[in-house]
């Protein structure tokens, strides 16, 4: 019965502008930290059937906008997080951040209701609109994909699925299954509500035993068995943003990293979060001397900073066994508004910078990803946010595991680290590959190929974690194929619709 009670509740058990906001927001519940996608499916559902039921073009839109914000603002409550760290400067801009980012990835939402209702309406048109919206959420303006619909399964085994189909096809999935019982039960018509309600859960509940069975199937195989898995130490300082940078805190934090990488036996990797290191790498070769040394000569990849005349960038350097720097890997997706400010001119004028840079201009930009020769093993690293976009992840020249250095502390200590540890683990089912993630607040962890967290430092405890890297598996069908299919069906998916409604209209 849940499909008839969300088209309920979604259709007339409330006005359609609040019912839409509350959709949105209940959808929220299915992310990290919660994961309640017991909850967030059915209010899916209850969406798709109250835009559905919308009265116009412009109503669509209106209802796709309500509901795409409370959903964002939902979701994404972290983003406040930031502007607290200086409050004193920045407070005033937190609720401007909330309600502008909710709004504004609301905007494709709003399109998405729009184009369906335009087309003729109806829960699958809905379900394709809102498919292509969230794709493009993941590439145009830079891309935001943070909170993608598809996500909601990460606590469960369909999250499985995306290593055939990735994070925007499992989006996509969800929505067209969401979709499904409302198409059944409005096609129905004049049956008995208790028939169609029978027809609508049991065809959705029979498909989605087939997808359940398929997800399950692939994480029962055993990863392959590694006879001598290296050891990797992941470093977790434990600094509170507001004292990272703190003078007469930089010496702790430092000297905690450097006491944790000396401890026990030796590792064959030494994993130190980002922008760790509190000097500039063209400062640092006395300091990383010290480290290397009381590291004992282990290896180690180290977040640091480093500038090029008037340019700095967020990067990541591989220290060898004789305390020499070998490759460097320089950011190279920035944040907006935290790393680097668009249309820099106009924010100069009002003393605003990047929230996240430590220089008024901002971070430069790297040339792009690169694998990294760690000597036992080739990594790809990826500086915090980069984690969050699966199509840095697929490279030509494949990796044997995923490296994340990130700084979390910026996202508070609520909802913005498990959703970013939800993504990273994502990344590891979508290319079949292990993922490190060393955090300077937490969540620091190991994670297999199938997404799986096999040890981790907690949130805000400062610690050392010694693991052995799992192994990887063979390049899973969406690290070959990546999203090209799936923007070629929804594209000729789209043409099919516009093509219907206009022999419709003749």
């Amino acid at each position: 019965m849940i499909p008839s009670v969300a088209m309920w509740l979604g259709a007339r058990a409330w006005h359609p502008m609040a019912a839409a906001a509350l959709l949105g927001a209940l959808l929220a519940s299915g992310q990290a930290p919660l994961g309640w996608a017991w909850l967030a499916f059915p209010a899916l559902i209850g969406l798709m059937a109250l835009g559905a039921t919308a009265r116009g073009t412009r109503h669509a839109a209106w209802l796709g906008w309500l509901a795409g914000t409370g959903y964002f603002a939902a979701a994404l409550n972290w983003i406040v997080e930031p502007f607290l760290i200086e409050p004193e400067l920045y407070g005033w801009l937190a609720p401007f951040g909330l309600i502008g980012l909710a709004g504004g990835l609301a905007l494709f939402w709003a399109l998405a209701f729009w184009a369906a209702r335009r087309l003729g309406g109806g829960a699958l048109r809905l379900a394709l609109a809102l498919s292509l919206a969230e794709l493009a959420r993941g590439y145009l303006l830079t891309g935001f994909p943070w909170a993608l619909l598809g996500y909601i399964w990460t606590e469960t085994v369909l999250a499985q699925l995306a290593a055939w189909i990735g994070p925007y096809g499992l989006t996509a999935l969800t929505l067209g299954m969401a979709a499904l019982p409302v198409w059944l039960w409005r096609r129905g018509g004049l049956a008995p509500p208790m028939r169609r309600a029978g027809q609508a859960l049991g065809v959705t509940v029979g498909i989605g035993a087939v997808l359940w069975y398929t997800a399950v199937t692939r994480a029962a195989q055993p990863l392959p068995e590694v006879a001598e898995a290296p050891v990797l130490r992941l470093i977790q300082p434990n600094a509170p943003q507001h004292q990272k940078w703190d003078p007469e805190m930089i010496p702790v934090f430092f000297n905690r990293m450097v006491t944790y990488s000396a401890q026990g036996p030796a590792p064959d990797l030494i994993l130190w979060p980002e922008s760790a290191v509190p000097v500039l790498l063209e400062d640092a070769a006395e300091t990383l001397a010290y480290i290397s040394d009381q590291a004992r000569g282990v290896p180690m990849l180290l977040g640091i900073q480093r500038s090029e005349g008037r340019d700095f960038y967020n990067s990541a350097a591989f220290v060898d066994d004789t305390g020499q720097v070998g490759q460097v890997y320089d950011k190279f997706h920035l944040v907006p508004f935290g790393e680097y400010m668009p249309f820099p001119a106009l924010w100069q004028g009002l003393g605003i910078h990047g929230l996240a840079s430590r220089v008024d201009t901002g971070y430069s930009a790297g040339p792009g990803p690169q694998v990294m020769d760690l000597g036992f093993a080739r990594a790809l690293p990826l500086i915090c946010y980069e984690a969050v976009f699966p199509q840095y992840v697929r490279q030509d020249d494949r990796p044997d595991l995923l490296v994340q250095l990130t700084n979390d502390a910026w996202f508070g200590a609520n909802t913005g680290p498990y959703q970013h540890l939800a993504q990273a683990r994502m990344r590891a089912i979508e290319s079949g590959l292990p993922m490190v993630r060393v955090a300077n607040t937490g969540v620091s962890a190991v994670i297999d190929a199938r997404g799986r967290v096999t040890a981790a430092l907690p949130l805000n405890q400062a610690g050392y974690l010694d693991a052995a890297l799992p192994a990887a598996l063979a390049p899973t069908l969406y690290s070959r194929t990546g999203d090209l299919p799936l923007w070629v069906l929804l594209i000729l998916s789209a043409l099919a619709a516009i093509a219907g409604d206009r022999r419709k209209g003749d």
